[in-house]
């Protein structure tokens, strides 16, 4: 049987105001006429019709709308501080090798001398490594070839960002058969929510099974990851992978180095330089079915502490 009920985020954006929903819009895709052509087409009985709607005014793009919608996107690899959307997206440069994003700077800049624009691809559930070989394999491409690429991979990530405002603030939820997890950061040093905080969940079914990687998210304004991937049926173990370092490097306020100085408790640390003591932080622990576990993490340079909330 087919459900015919609207999806909350859409029946909510059916029904902004136009300020609103155009800043909404402009949220999933930076280009004024694309935003505008969705606009026009409200409402939207279906999510799938918002999505065909979507991918029409995305082929329908000029060329200056398109350098406007990718004028709206940040380098790759390098999200922008303060940026969930772009961390989420970009979540596979999580703990990424010194020499890794420095290749992958190297190939960016190559890449927009060549083009005259930013170099654009789904990120979404590619590592470092395969966002790196996306590039070397399209420098070689002639100009009109990589334009339309990117406007294809322009469509994909317009798309995964249009099924985020339909979802909402809604999660996958428990069932009988598995269980379903949420998280929250809040930066203790500071008082404050933590966003941008890159988060990586892993399960397995059973102590001696191996990890499965399920996918990434990142912590939003306030903190809160309530969007990560629904666990496998049979999960027993769930781990959370927090990036603290980029963090405290790239998304905090003040910096680690001050916040250090009021840790006295922590000298060896602070004569050694290092800003932050604990680069990552892994939480794992045991779920049964028909449960949902939101796991918080309460955070500092020199510390943290976790533990089942609700």
């Amino acid at each position: 049987m087919t459900s015919t009920s609207t999806p909350p985020g859409l029946a909510r954006f059916n029904t902004l105001g136009e300020h609103a929903a155009l800043a909404a819009l402009h949220e999933v895709c930076a280009s004024t006429a694309w935003a505008r052509r969705l606009l026009a087409g409200r409402p939207y009985a279906t999510a799938g019709d918002l999505y065909a709607a979507g991918d029409a005014a995305t082929a329908g793009l000029t060329a200056a709308d398109l350098d406007e919608a990718m004028a709206g996107h940040p380098p790759i690899g390098r999200p922008r501080p303060g940026d969930a959307t772009s961390a989420r997206e970009q979540s596979g440069m999580t703990g990424a090798p010194d020499a890794l994003r420095a290749e992958l700077l190297d190939l960016d800049l190559a890449y927009r001398e060549k083009f005259g624009h930013v170099f654009l691809v789904c990120a979404t559930g590619r590592t470092g490594e395969q966002m790196r070989d996306a590039v070397k394999e399209r420098i070689g491409n002639a100009p009109e070839r990589e334009r339309e690429i990117v406007r294809t991979e322009l469509g994909k990530i317009n798309r995964i960002r249009l099924a985020r405002l339909v979802e909402g603030d809604r999660r996958a939820m428990s069932t009988a058969t598995t269980a379903s997890v949420s998280t929250h950061v809040l930066d203790t040093s500071a008082g404050r929510p933590a966003g941008g905080v890159a988060v990586h969940l892993h399960a397995r079914s059973g102590r001696a099974a191996p990890w499965q990687a399920l996918g990434g998210s990142a912590t939003d304004e306030d903190g809160r990851c309530g969007d990560l991937p629904a666990l496998p049926e049979g999960t027993t173990h769930v781990r959370l992978d927090f990036a603290v370092e980029a963090y405290f490097e790239e998304y905090s306020g003040e910096t680690a180095e001050k916040q250090a100085d009021a840790q006295q408790d922590a000298p060896a640390n602070r004569d050694g330089g290092a800003p932050v003591f604990f680069p990552e932080v892994a939480v794992t622990f045991a779920v049964v079915p028909g449960e949902h576990y939101h796991v918080p993490l309460l955070l500092n340079p020199f510390g943290y502490s976790v533990y089942r909330g609700s």
